[in-house]
């Protein structure tokens, strides 16, 4: 077993834990792509370690991939930030993902190749060096892909006019932020998303519950490292309103694009 993701919450009912196990095992892929998505804090990390530590009881191997460890370095981030818009400075909204490197990384593990997982440092805001990346020296079952808005489709132009927040109104009045992430949803992710042979979409009961859900996140992290300052309420607050867009805009769309879709109360829980 390869586990890579922090835990969000205590954790899902053994009986779903089991279904997703089965249902990536059963793609008839040579080493498919099992994807997890959902919104921040929604216990994507927390569903792949289940998955990954109940495959490694039956003696299967699983590759555990975040998208959030693709994010671009933070000096690729301040260029873009530079050169296009400052918002790119802050990861995670689409263009901010070094694509090249899943994919690359996604093709190695098909292969069965020895294949190096990277890994991001959230506190840091940084990639770790590629010497901490875990190492997966032998062919895997399957991996296991989970992120926030995995296989979300973009927006139409109109959609994009009115700013969705308070972050979108007062530091992107033009719009040419939300435009440029949105061109990259559109134009650079499919590549990625076709690489998913199956999704199940962890749906939230609404985007309100997103601020609460990530504060508790960040709470956890801090907990980890104590050492290390996390973001305060208010950071936490500002820094979900960059991800309410698309987020919006998979609660749309990803119940009819996912294979499964397992709905969530506001505690997490299975609905």
């Amino acid at each position: 077993m390869i586990a890579g993701t922090h835990a969000s919450n205590a954790g899902f009912e053994e009986s779903l834990v089991v279904s997703a196990l089965e249902a990536a095992l059963s793609l008839p892929q040579p080493m498919p792509v099992f994807a997890i998505s959902g919104l921040q804090g929604s216990g994507k990390s927390t569903l792949a370690a289940q998955i990954a530590a109940l495959a490694d009881t039956r003696g299967h191997r699983v590759a555990v991939l975040s998208i959030d460890d693709f994010y671009l370095r933070k000096d690729q981030r301040l260029q873009l930030a530079r050169e296009v818009h400052p918002l790119l400075a802050t990861r995670g909204p689409p263009g901010t993902h070094d694509l090249g490197l899943a994919l690359e990384t996604i093709g190695s593990l098909r292969d069965g190749r020895p294949t190096r997982l990277p890994r991001f440092d959230k506190l840091a805001d940084e990639r770790e060096p590629a010497a901490r990346w875990l190492s997966m020296e032998r062919r895997c079952d399957f991996v296991l892909l989970e992120g926030w808005f995995l296989k979300t489709p973009p927006q139409s132009p109109d959609d994009l006019l009115q700013p969705i927040n308070a972050l979108e109104r007062d530091e992107d009045p033009d719009g040419s932020w939300r435009r440029w992430c949105n061109k990259a949803l559109a134009d650079d992710y499919p590549r990625l998303w076709q690489t998913i042979d199956a999704l199940w979409f962890l749906q939230g009961p609404d985007f309100d519950v997103v601020p609460e859900w990530r504060w508790q996140q960040e709470q956890s992290l801090q907990a980890s490292d104590p050492e290390r300052v996390a973001m305060s309420r208010l950071q936490v607050e500002r820094f979900v309103q960059l991800f309410e867009r698309v987020s919006r805009q998979a609660l749309c769309t990803l119940p009819t694009i996912a294979d499964k879709t397992v709905a969530l109360d506001e505690q997490r829980r299975p609905l």
